[in-house]
């Protein structure tokens, strides 16, 4: 018995067998399930009947309001869905890519198939240890599946956001560090935990990070952002806020952003920054192809086994 095919419908990944979609950008109303597996915008919309961890749950309602059908799943707990007659297993496996991320794990009559969605093998600081499982089938999404994007030891890129921060207080400039609100500011707040700079969240930012903190989650003190106090602070924001009144009113800043492709040599001009940091929540090239290649070897030896056995 083979999985159920697999469709690719407009970007988006269609199993129709199963009634199931996984991560679709656009919102499914139908009596069809959807996977998502976090809460970054390019992930969520405004589907009917959704299967997803707590936190994203959480952090989903926060960014897509409104009612729609839940399937939470603990990490590691294996649920069984019925569609059309036919029933299979899904089991959520944190992905490490923000806290609340997951990977599907999907069984059907004895095929099994990964999912992983973004992933990131590297140990993080704000969310769940990546655990990939065997299967049959991997699908994974690769935002940085190129060679030329390696990137550096996270706590080398630490030490170098610091330095650029302590630069800029010395100078009377206010440090900006721009990043996704959800996931990569949380990492960047527990990256600076023990460099004692005093911190304060764009309101978007905090807005996440309350979420994360209900869910047992810790980081160091920091306060919301408010004009007035800002001077003297480092600031952690969004990358949209970067040609907004909000900075101009700041006075001397010095803006960094932090993402994977600052590993192209561009990539400060092309954010408009005064540096630029290769700080991801992503697998870069070297885990990708590690993952690719584990499962390739766990392919052949189940080939050769069932081989074998005949």
């Amino acid at each position: 018995m083979s999985f159920p095919r697999i469709e690719f419908r407009a970007g988006d990944l269609h199993i129709p067998e199963l009634a199931l979609w996984l991560d679709p950008h656009e919102p499914q109303l139908g009596p069809g399930k959807v996977f998502v597996s976090h809460a970054h915008s390019d992930h969520v919309a405004a589907h009917r009947e959704v299967i997803l961890s707590a936190p994203t749950a959480k952090l989903m309602q926060a960014r897509v309001p409104g009612k729609r059908h839940e399937h939470i799943l603990n990490f590691g707990e294996t649920h069984k869905f019925e569609a059309a007659g036919k029933s299979y297993k899904i089991t959520l496996l944190p992905a490490g890519h923000i806290f609340g991320s997951a990977m599907a794990l999907l069984e059907f009559e004895g095929e099994s198939l990964l999912y992983t969605g973004d992933f990131k093998l590297r140990r993080g600081l704000s969310a769940e240890p990546c655990e990939p499982r065997r299967a049959d089938i991997l699908i994974m999404e690769t935002t940085y599946g190129r060679p030329q994007y390696v990137f550096p030891p996270t706590e080398d890129v630490l030490k170098g956001i610091t330095r650029f921060c302590r630069e800029a207080l010395d100078n009377d400039e206010t440090p900006v560090l721009l990043g996704y609100s959800l996931g990569k500011s949380q990492e960047i707040l527990c990256g600076l935990a023990d460099a004692g700079l005093p911190l304060m969240l764009h309101g978007s930012v905090y807005k996440l990070t309350q979420i994360y903190e209900q869910f047992g989650q810790c980081f160091p003190k920091y306060d919301r952002y408010e004009a007035e106090s800002a001077p003297g602070k480092v600031l952690l924001c969004p990358p949209n806020v970067i040609n907004s009144a909000m900075l101009r009113n700041l006075g001397k800043t010095r803006t960094a952003i932090l993402t994977g492709w600052a590993v192209d040599p561009n990539c400060r001009f092309r954010y408009q920054c005064d540096a630029a940091f290769p700080f991801s929540d992503h697998a870069d090239f070297f885990y990708v192809y590690l993952l690719n290649m584990v499962f390739e070897v766990y392919v052949l030896l189940r080939n050769l086994r069932h081989k074998n056995l005949r």
